[in-house]
């Protein structure tokens, strides 16, 4: 439960801001197109397994100036050895800066694991690339979670 208004928090903040953007006559825009894929190199930490090398690939649609929806497919090295899976919304706040959540699944040692991700990240962009330092924090349902850091390198089209 309390996830949920968290959620609802940042839905709320995330529009209050796209509203004031939208009424200072600063409207946003999509200039390279609705597509974006990006390739994410990571650390991904747990208590239990220390930190662990992290590689994954990233799709969004945006379906607006203030929101995308996509999927994020993760692979975690090491002690950890990882899969996760995730269905994505991006909220773009404020000129580059979004937040991620989304609901996923992991496959680690055998077993499928419930996971939820919140995140925040901030795209640089040159020309239709861009350039993202990320920060994401992974629940996993009755195992250790996990904080995901990383830099990604993406191409809109």
């Amino acid at each position: 439960m309390r996830n949920t208004w968290i959620l609802l928090g940042l839905l709320s903040f995330a529009s209050t801001s796209f509203a004031q953007h939208e009424a200072a006559g600063e409207e946003s825009h999509i200039p390279h197109g609705p597509h974006h894929l990006s390739i994410l190199v990571a650390r991904t930490h747990l208590s239990s397994e220390g930190d662990n090398a992290t590689f994954g690939i990233d799709y969004e649609y945006r379906i607006s100036p203030l929101l995308g929806v996509g999927a994020v497919i993760e692979h975690a090295f090491d002690e950890l050895d990882a899969t996760t899976a995730l269905g994505v919304v991006d909220i773009h706040i404020y000129k580059g800066f979004a937040i991620q959540v989304g609901p996923g699944v992991e496959h680690r040692k055998g077993e499928y694991v419930f996971v939820a991700r919140t995140g925040v990240l901030y795209e640089i962009e040159y020309k239709n690339f861009t350039l993202s330092p990320q920060l994401h924090w992974d629940y996993h349902h009755e195992e250790a979670n996990a904080i995901v850091a990383g830099i990604s390198i993406g191409l809109s089209f």
